[in-house]
């Protein structure tokens, strides 16, 4: 599939008729503008004739999966990868900052700087939710979408509470409330068999949300009649066993909060993007993928996300987003001595005398005691400055690509993956830096063809 971009830069019908697409490159009539996906931007005028296209998003907080389709095909699909650690990575600086802050003789008052604006939500859950927009912004820029369906949550929290809801969402028949509350009670029940004798030791054990009391009994579909069970302990006869003094334990919702507190953010900032924006839930993607016999992929989600239903597929893409600046000047490098009990290298922290406290009774275990011969001392490096080349870039060397593993010697010498050869920065030409949402191929090493990232000038 080769993604067409006109000359004024809107987004075209993709093409499969690769031999005209060749021709177009070779007369200069047509520019690449990304290798992966390949993509072109015509140098000429042409009409703007487009389809009906359809965005599946299934979002979520680590994973996202997407997928366009038309009326009988699928343009593009994927899974990413969303970049995490974000939390631990502001409060390190929050931690550095405090303590530079402290260090100050006269520091001037600050009690009038901690309001916060509305509409605030912690940077963590913001950079979340702005991965979510540029991913829509990179799909809109290639393909004319007309319409956009994202998945907020597994299961509507508000249906549960209030069956009574209606909307254009709510509207698709009981069996479809059935699953609501069905994977409402999975969740709930940790996807594990509720019964403490329970045999059962298939690793895909299949799960069902069982009644406690029999609906011919009076029994209710509500939650609190309902318990996870496998396949296995789903009889009748558990209704005289342990199910007698069964009671569910709530657990709570964190996933679910995250994606009720930024789905509305989300839905109206994707709506800037494209007006045309729908949400659906997990519960009604499960039901429909189950139907048609297709497994449990990110990228299968967003295909029934966007209304698919037996169209010609493609091979989804494996996308991972990077990290584009590390910001951190120190690093500290901890000792290494051998674990006389292993007889391999640990490092000194791990080999620790056990005490946190004065309290030698709160102290942990001394395993100081097991420390053999020093393999490495700590060290702290201190960057003094950043260097051109990052790791996973792609360089050009000796006429070959090549992918950056670090640099040496202060930035001087760039060491790369591919061969054990130490490369001057000099003898090296820039071809594609890996930041932001990167493509993978299927060994999960970086694409040579494309990085996602921008192209240098001199490329």
């Amino acid at each position: 599939m080769v993604y067409v971009i006109s000359k004024e830069g809107q987004p075209l019908m993709p093409t499969e008729r690769h031999g005209k697409v060749k021709h177009l490159l070779r007369q200069g009539r047509a520019k690449v503008v990304r290798s992966r996906p390949f993509t072109i931007q015509l140098l000429y005028e042409t009409g703007n004739h487009t389809q009906e296209i359809a965005l599946g998003i299934d979002s979520g907080y680590s994973h996202v999966g997407i997928s366009a389709v038309t009326d009988g095909k699928e343009l593009i699909s994927g899974e990413v990868d969303l970049l995490d650690g974000m939390k631990e990575r502001i409060d390190d600086r929050a931690m550095y900052r405090g303590m530079r802050r402290q260090r100050l003789r006269h520091r001037e008052p600050r009690f009038d700087n901690r309001g916060t604006a509305e509409g605030w939500v912690p940077p963590s859950i913001r950079h979340k939710t702005d991965s979510h927009i540029r991913l829509v912004e990179l799909l809109t820029g290639i393909l004319p979408i007309t319409r956009i369906v994202i998945e907020v949550a597994s299961f509507d929290i508000q249906k549960i509470k209030n069956p009574e809801i209606s909307g254009a969402e709510y509207q698709q028949g009981e069996q479809m409330d059935s699953w609501n509350v069905r994977e409402y009670v999975l969740h709930r029940d940790g996807y594990r068999c509720q019964n403490p004798q329970c045999r059962n030791r298939d690793k895909e054990a299949i799960l069902r949300a069982h009644h406690i009391r029999p609906r011919g009994e009076g029994g209710t579909d509500t939650p609190g009649n309902m318990v996870t069970l496998c396949s296995r302990c789903h009889t009748p006869g558990n209704h005289r066993g342990f199910l007698k003094d069964w009671k569910p334990k709530e657990n709570g919702f964190k996933a679910e909060t995250y994606m009720s507190t930024v789905r509305h953010r989300m839905c109206e900032q994707v709506r800037e993007i494209c007006p045309n924006v729908s949400v659906t839930y997990g519960y009604i993607t499960k039901h429909r993928r189950i139907g048609q016999k297709l497994q449990k992929t990110h990228a299968n989600d967003g295909y029934i996300i966007a209304g698919g239903d037996g169209h010609t597929r493609t091979e989804p893409l494996s996308i991972k987003q990077v990290r584009r600046n590390n910001r951190s000047l120190e690093r500290f490098y901890d000792a290494k001595y051998i674990d006389t009990r292993t007889g391999k290298p640990e490092y000194a922290g791990v080999l620790n005398n056990g005490r946190t406290t004065r309290d030698t009774t709160l102290n942990g275990e001394n395993l100081r005691k097991h420390r053999g011969a020093k393999v490495s001392d700590g060290r702290r490096s201190i960057r003094s400055g950043r260097y051109f080349y990052q790791p996973n870039d792609l360089i050009k060397y000796n006429g070959k690509v090549y992918t950056v593993k670090g640099t040496q010697n202060k930035g001087s010498y760039v060491a790369l993956k591919e061969t054990k050869k130490v490369a001057r920065v000099g003898q090296l030409q820039p071809y594609k830096f890996s930041k932001g949402f990167v493509i993978e191929n299927r060994k999960g090493q970086y694409d040579k063809r494309d990085q996602g990232g921008a192209i240098h000038p001199t490329a």
